[in-house]
Order: structure tokens, then C-alpha cells, then sequence
């Protein structure tokens, strides 16, 4: 916003609060939580607290990690999962964190893990479809 001055957090800012970091991401490896923490601390400065800076926050722990039950793991390259994540604000629908520009056998790899059924005869599309419903039944059975 032009005009208004932002109070500027000094060096040394306290991170957002364990209770501010998504449950997806307190399940997760350090590194993202610290991905996420940075990215929203600078998004908010930048954008302000809210949707915008939430979201600019998880697309940083989704260009390193992918969505795999309830919790991120490290993905085997960086960058973006899915044609929506690559594209500007609202240019696509994305895949949830489902690393949709893997492998097939990666997805299938992930696919097991996740116990989807019927896995052996899906095309590739169809994976990341099936991995984002199963991890969204981890999520919200993580969060009961």
C-alpha cells in the first residue's frame, strides 16, 4: 500500500508460534516448518497478515516438499508441484501438495504407502487424484 508505513521487524524477530504453523506441517521435517515460518514472516511484511501471505508461505514448502499422508516430505527436486502452482494467483487449480510433475512410478511409489486401491490401474492423472483424496482423509483423521 502506497503511504503507509509497516512497523519493520527488527533482526532477530521471533517466528510465528508452533500454534500458528499448520498441524500438516508440525508433523513434518524442521526444515519445512522453517520454510514456512520465513516465508510467512515476509509475506506478512510485505502483504500483511492473511489469506495472501498464508498462501505465499505454503507455495515455498511446496516448491521443496510434496504432501504425502498427513505430514510433507522432501521432495527428490525442487520446484513447482503442478501447472496451478507454477502460474501466477488463481491461474489453475492445484493438486493439494501432491508433487503432480513426478514420476508415474514415483506416484505409484507414494500411492502405496497411502494404501490406494485400485493404484495398479491408474493413469497418472488419476495417481494424483487418489494421492490428494488419501491425504485428505489423513489430514482430518490426524486432526480428530
Amino acid at each position: 500500500m502506497r503511504g503507509v508505513e509497516r512497523e519493520v521487524p527488527t533482526e532477530g524477530a521471533a517466528m510465528p508460534a508452533k500454534d500458528e504453523i499448520p498441524s500438516t506441517l508440525q508433523r513434518s521435517p524442521e526444515h519445512a516448518q522453517e520454510i514456512f515460518a520465513k516465508t510467512l514472516d515476509s509475506a506478512n511484511e510485505t502483504y500483511g497478515p492473511g489469506e495472501r501471505a498464508h498462501r505465499t508461505a505454503f507455495a515455498a514448502v511446496k516448491h521443496e516438499y510434496e504432501k504425502v499422508g498427513d505430514h510433507w516430505e522432501e521432495k527428490e527436486s525442487s520446484g513447482p508441484s503442478d501447472d496451478g502452482a507454477a502460474g501466477t494467483r488463481g491461474s489453475g487449480e492445484t493438486q493439494g501438495g501432491v508433487d503432480a510433475n513426478a514420476t508415474k512410478a514415483h506416484l505409484m511409489e507414494v500411492a502405496k504407502r497411502l494404501d490406494v486401491h485400485g493404484r495398479s490401474t491408474m493413469d497418472k492423472d488419476e495417481l494424483v487424484q487418489a494421492i490428494k483424496h488419501a491425504n485428505d482423509r489423513a489430514t482430518a483423521a490426524a486432526r480428530k
